[in-house]
């Protein structure tokens, strides 16, 4: 007998059947392998193999989730305000028992396919609109350093699908990523340490024992720094019926082993039609998980806002059936949830609105009786983003302007988005005060904002950005020229510089090919649970097709160039080491050469301290 995590045991062996309450989850395994069977109150709630693993044919008896949510109605949110409770199963997995840990397989680039020939139509939704002048001024980039390289390695490389969308959750020991439709954990030396497939062609695929089919996409993930655990999401959908938000919780801060896996209806009625989930936004608070996403018709119907999911985490944390609250902002598009990292009012929600604003959406009472409350912020003006972006041969698509990711820590929201200034398409930030709004009375207001301006004839674009404990800001940027490949780039800036500005950018990885079309279509950046590091990851082109690169820096005095925290002649010495050995770090003036004027101009920069 098999003991489930509740204390009750259970057996599925031989020709043994379920009870009739276990059917939908586990079926009749005729003549399989055992399988541990977890029950609360009676009910289902998990379904995990107990046997050996020898291949993956036995996690086809773990598919009977699908059915239990599909016999859910969707909730009707035509109503303006209106909103909905939904729950689902868990399903307890340890990937440690999965039979090939690193799945790794040649992609012939003739048979990469775009993801978004495989979603169904998508209505016009692209917001465009023009607001009032203002004299608002964007900062800009300095010529000084601001950063000081850590471990770099390459991650997770081309897989049948295109873009690859990466993301990355850190944790204190290990590194996840996600790409369309791949899932890997790292070291933080770049040890890869587990390799598979999100949907179902995996062996097993790390959502397909929950009942994921053949089509994950758009994948995120973070690691939640108050309760150190990584969350993944994924959205599924198929033709004119199905539309799924798969998310799972690792159940301590190793991810490798044990996660909390869930496979919920993304559904909604919207005037009598049924609609899906596309281009999520994920966050995070000290009471829910928060999935956000553009809603598209699955069959009929316009374009029908923004669809926000608050998730119970207590629930999640602690592996039992999940519940969530649904509301939809039918006046959103393309919003993006913050990672709120201490006491927030509310969850907040960001997105572009006009040429000269943007707007940020609050989520009272998101778990009970969840309300929305909204305030357009002017911001300096800009010009969407347009006529991509050149890279040695190819144009890249650098998207609309839709907000790339955003962070939110003790009354400071963060985020970034693609614009167009000066007739090139460049990264740009911004941190606002919240205020304690919607809570205080008073209102979010600007604290200011800069351009990622690349220099002669570069184009920048999906910025994500991220702070520190001592108010340090990260941000990691795509950049290309007609005579530089696609690359990532990174940069940052100390809480006292001057308002609106970064230091130099920093490569981290240039590609070798031109590439163009869909690119990305995110970079993403987190920061380590030392409360210091950022760690970035984003996408470069070779040969053989898309890869993604993990870097990781700090924000320093640019004179503590061994950054240890203090300006002496150690700083002196490791940089003289570099410009002897030709490092590209000791290109102190940034003009692609390691010469007696690097020399000079970092003696200048040391001399004049912080």
């Amino acid at each position: 007998m098999k003991r489930d995590v509740f204390g009750r045991s259970f057996r599925l062996a031989g020709a043994l059947c379920a009870p009739a309450a276990m059917i939908l989850a586990a079926g009749c395994n005729a003549g399989g392998p055992d399988y541990e069977v977890s029950t609360r109150d009676g009910g289902v709630v998990s379904v995990r193999s107990a046997g050996p693993q020898t291949g993956s044919p036995e996690f086809a008896n773990l598919k009977g989730f699908p059915e239990l949510a599909a016999s859910l109605t969707p909730p009707d949110l035509t109503a303006e305000g209106s909103w909905a409770t939904g729950t689902a199963p868990v399903e307890i997995i340890d990937t440690r028992t999965f039979p090939q840990q690193i799945d790794r397989r040649i992609v012939r680039l003739g048979d990469v396919q775009d993801v978004e020939e495989l979603l169904p139509g998508e209505p016009e939704h692209r917001i465009t609109r023009r607001g009032p002048a203002n004299n608002l001024v964007a900062g800009g980039l300095t010529e000084q350093k601001r950063t000081t390289a850590g471990p770099l390695f390459p991650s997770l490389d081309q897989t049948p699908w295109s873009p690859p969308d990466p993301t990355l959750a850190v944790g204190p020991n290990h590194i996840v990523e996600t790409v369309n439709m791949d899932i890997a954990f790292y070291s933080k030396n770049g040890t890869e340490q587990f390799r598979g497939r999100l949907d179902s062609s995996g062996n097993p695929g790390f959502f397909e024992t929950v009942g994921a089919g053949s089509f994950t996409f758009d994948p995120k993930c973070f690691y939640d720094l108050d309760a150190q655990r990584f969350v993944v999401v994924a959205l599924e959908t198929y033709g004119t019926t199905q539309a799924w938000i798969d998310i799972a919780v690792s159940d301590d801060s190793d991810p490798n082993g044990v996660w909390y896996k869930y496979r919920t209806d993304a559904r909604v009625n919207v005037g009598g039609n049924l609609y899906w989930v596309d281009y999520p936004g994920v966050g995070s608070d000290g009471q829910a998980y928060y999935v956000n996403g553009n809603l598209f018709p699955l069959s009929n119907g316009n374009f029908g806002g923004v669809l926000i999911r608050s998730f119970d985490k207590s629930k999640l944390l602690a592996g039992q059936p999940a519940v969530w609250t649904d509301i939809r902002n039918s006046n959103s598009g393309s919003a993006q949830g913050c990672q709120h990292i201490g006491a927030n009012p509310a969850p907040y929600f960001v997105e572009h609105w006009s040429t000269t604003s943007l707007m940020l959406t609050a989520v009272k009472n998101p778990l009970t009786a969840p309300q929305l409350v909204t305030r357009e912020v002017t911001v300096p003006g800009y010009s969407y983003p347009s006529g991509g972006a050149p890279n040695n041969g190819g144009t890249l698509d650098v998207l609309d302007g839709r907000m790339i990711n955003a962070m939110w820590r003790d009354g400071k929201l963060l985020t970034g988005h693609g614009v167009r200034i000066s007739g090139k398409n460049q990264s740009r930030w911004y941190e606002f005060a919240t205020n304690g709004w919607p809570n205080s009375g008073q209102n979010p207001t600007l604290v200011q904002s800069g351009n990622i301006d690349g220099g002669s004839g570069v184009h920048t674009w999906y910025p994500a950005l991220f702070s520190n404990n001592a108010g340090a800001i990260g941000l990691v940027t795509a950049a290309g020229a007609s005579n530089q490949y696609a690359s990532v780039q990174y940069t940052g800036r100390k809480a006292g510089d001057a308002a609106g500005t970064m230091g130099a950018l920093t490569t981290a990885k240039i590609g070798t090919a031109a590439g163009s079309g869909r690119w990305g279509d995110y970079f993403d950046m987190a920061l380590d649970p030392d409360g210091n590091t950022f760690w970035i990851c984003g996408e470069y082109y070779q040969a053989s097709g898309w890869g993604t690169w993990i870097s990781s820096f700090t924000v320093s005095c640019p004179a503590d160039y061994n950054a240890d925290g203090a300006v002496d002649t150690r700083d002196v010495l490791a940089f003289l080491n570099d410009w002897s050995a030709g490092n590209g770090g000791a290109d102190w003036n940034h003009d692609g050469s390691v010469d007696t004027r690097d020399v000079i101009a970092f003696l200048n920069t040391f001399n004049a301290g912080c």
